[in-house]
Order: C-alpha cells, then sequence, then structure tokens
C-alpha cells in the first residue's frame, strides 16, 4: 500500500500533491481551493446576507477532509431544518448517500484554475451546490448519470486509495435518482453556467400539488394559500390560487366566504370526500 502510494505521490504534480497531502493547501497555493456552506432563510431565487441565518462557514484542508468536513456540516445544518408536512411540522430529510456523492464529486471534479471556491447554499425549499469549471469533455447535463470523464484523475485515484474513500468507486457516475425516489422526491437539477456547475436538489414531492393538498385537508380541515405552497414547493401565490380552484370545479373543496385577504382559506367539502392519495380524482385533473 505504502509503495503503490509512493509511485503515485512521484507522478502527480506539486500542485496536486498539496491538495492531497497538505495540512493547509489554502495557504500553498494561489487560487481558493476551498468550500463555503451558507444557510438562507428564505425561499426565493437567490440568497441575500440579510437573509444569512449565520455567517458562512469556510472548508478548508486537503481535499479527503474537505470532502467528509463539508459532507458532516452540510447534514448537521439539514437536521436543523423544520418542513411542513400532511402531518404537521418535520425534519427536512435528503437522501444522505446523494448528499454524499454530490460533494464528494464537486469537490474532486472542481476546475481548480478557476479561482473560486465550491459553494454550498442552504435555503428553505433546497440545496443547491456550485462548483467551478463547465462539466469535462463530452459530458453535459443530460448524460451526466450515464458518462464519466475525470477531470482530476490523479487525484480521484489517489483519494480512491486513501481509507474509506468517499468516492468508492472510481468509474462512478453522478447517478443520484434512487436515494430521491425512495424519499418521493424529484431528483436533482443539473445546470451548467459560463464557468461553474451548479446541482441544485429540492425538497419538492413527486406527488401532484393536488395529491398534497388533499392529503392536507383530508386530515385538517382546511388550508391556505401559505400552508399550500409550503406542502407543494410552488412559490406563486396565482399558481397556488389556480390548484385550488381545479379542486373547486371537481367539487372536492370551497373557499370560506367569511374569511378574506391574508386570512381566506380553503375548506373541504365533507360530503365529496375523495380517497386519501387522491385515486378518486386522478381521472378528471390530471
Amino acid at each position: 500500500m505504502a509503495k503503490k502510494a509512493n509511485i503515485y505521490y512521484q507522478r502527480i504534480t506539486y500542485g496536486r500533491r498539496v491538495l492531497l497531502f497538505c495540512d493547509e493547501p489554502q495557504a500553498a497555493l494561489p487560487k481558493q481551493s476551498g468550500v463555503k456552506i451558507y444557510r438562507y432563510k428564505t425561499k426565493d431565487k437567490e440568497g441575500k446576507r440579510e437573509n444569512l441565518d449565520f455567517d458562512p462557514i469556510t472548508i478548508e484542508g486537503p481535499v479527503y477532509n474537505q470532502i467528509y468536513d463539508s459532507i458532516t456540516k452540510t447534514q448537521e445544518i439539514i437536521q436543523s431544518l423544520k418542513i411542513l408536512t400532511e402531518t404537521g411540522f418535520e425534519t427536512i430529510s435528503y437522501p444522505k448517500d446523494a448528499i454524499h456523492e454530490i460533494i464528494s464529486n464537486a469537490v474532486l471534479h472542481r476546475d481548480y484554475s478557476i479561482t473560486k471556491d465550491i459553494h454550498i447554499r442552504i435555503f428553505d425549499n433546497r440545496i443547491e451546490i456550485e462548483s467551478p469549471g463547465r462539466l469535462p469533455g463530452h459530458v453535459s447535463p443530460e448524460n451526466i448519470l450515464t458518462e464519466q470523464l475525470a477531470r482530476n484523475g490523479s487525484i480521484v485515484r489517489m483519494v480512491n486509495k486513501f481509507p474509506n474513500p468517499p468516492n468508492k468507486d472510481v468509474g462512478e457516475g453522478l447517478n443520484t435518482a434512487f436515494g430521491f425516489r425512495k424519499l418521493k422526491l424529484k431528483p436533482p437539477v443539473i445546470t451548467e453556467t459560463e464557468s461553474s456547475v451548479v446541482v441544485e436538489i429540492r425538497h419538492e414531492p413527486l406527488a401532484s400539488p393536488e395529491i398534497i393538498v388533499m392529503n392536507y385537508i383530508n386530515i385538517h380541515g382546511e388550508i391556505t394559500n401559505k400552508m399550500g405552497r409550503e406542502l407543494t414547493g410552488i412559490d406563486s401565490e396565482n399558481e397556488m390560487k389556480r390548484v385550488f380552484q381545479r379542486l373547486q370545479k371537481n367539487n372536492l373543496i370551497y373557499l370560506d366566504a367569511e374569511r378574506r385577504g391574508s386570512a381566506s382559506r380553503w375548506l373541504l367539502k365533507k360530503d365529496n370526500k375523495p380517497p386519501t392519495g387522491g385515486k378518486g380524482i386522478q381521472g378528471t385533473l390530471f
């Protein structure tokens, strides 16, 4: 093991050696190569300074430590978040294996020639992981789950020889769909900017908004526009209103005439209650 590691050590460049083995590579390298973690208490499209829950956390150190420290801190923040569900407020759940894999890929495959840190932004309804550098070679957002091309091949291979390597399989792709299906969440969205790759993990259910609303109102008897948006992940008040109107058209809920404005609410029409899961409305709404 030591002999093989020494051979790899001799073959890789100074910069890669610093990233892998130096206790503080950020002090030796002229470019930013760490991870910053932000917690924004908002669902807005962009996080602002006034939405920060605390000062951004900076994770530095060798690549191996960076990966595990970033995963640990991200999971710690996620576990403190609450979300409104059909039965009340619950701790947000994201697939741990998927978080591990996405952060590992961001650190291992980033472009170290770009003077930027990796940014992990944790919002109320999603996580964004932005890694410097566009996708390498023939890899695209459309085929990234099935194609592999390592930008930093020597770093990837060397990290894989560490104890408990974060990249269990050197040739594995970014295939995280299974974990999201298991939690009934939509899979991550991968996009490219001019100089980075962004993976967005939304806490957005696979079920249709209508079914989510009916499951909630069957239990609680009423729902507001704000509650509906929190449950479904819909951002627009008007779009949420259209969901309610479709259910009203199907004679399933009605608007409380005694409550107006911000206090308005929708009530379950108890004489026409559909089965839990929305099977009774599937044919007419979708």
